[in-house]
């Protein structure tokens, strides 16, 4: 089992910067493809970007790419978002899961995620 929480959401304003962090628990940490969704009022889970295992392979959604980073530390069981030039589009509830196959490069689907934290809240103001 795998608990997942993130942390750093806050009340922003466009082209502020802001870094999300999500530690988790559980021994396998290293072995799993991580990534960041984000999920506005009304509309469905959106990929906002995902890390390899080892932390050598990223990729990002095309509305966030240039403007956001993933990281990750495997010896503290931490994945990061560095967000930056923020906009109001950026306003969501963020978060952060596992990918379900161990060692397998994460994808952009919702659904082949299996763990997830609760959230964090992001607002961007103009």
């Amino acid at each position: 089992q795998v608990q997942l929480v993130e942390s750093g959401g806050g009340l922003m304003q466009s082209g502020d910067s802001l870094r999300l962090s999500c530690v988790a628990s559980g021994p396998t940490f290293s072995r799993y493809a991580l990534g960041w969704f984000r999920q506005a009022p009304g509309k469905e889970r959106e990929f906002v970007a995902t890390i390899s295992p080892s932390g050598g392979r990223s990729e990002y959604a095309d509305s966030v790419k240039g403007r956001f980073t993933i990281s990750r530390d495997n010896a503290k069981k931490m994945v990061y978002l560095q967000m930056n030039n923020l906009n109001p589009e950026d306003t969501s509830v963020y978060y952060c899961a596992t990918y379900r196959i161990p060692g397998g490069w994460g994808t952009s689907r919702p659904n082949e995620y299996n763990y997830w934290g609760q959230g964090t809240q992001v607002t961007v103001s103009s």
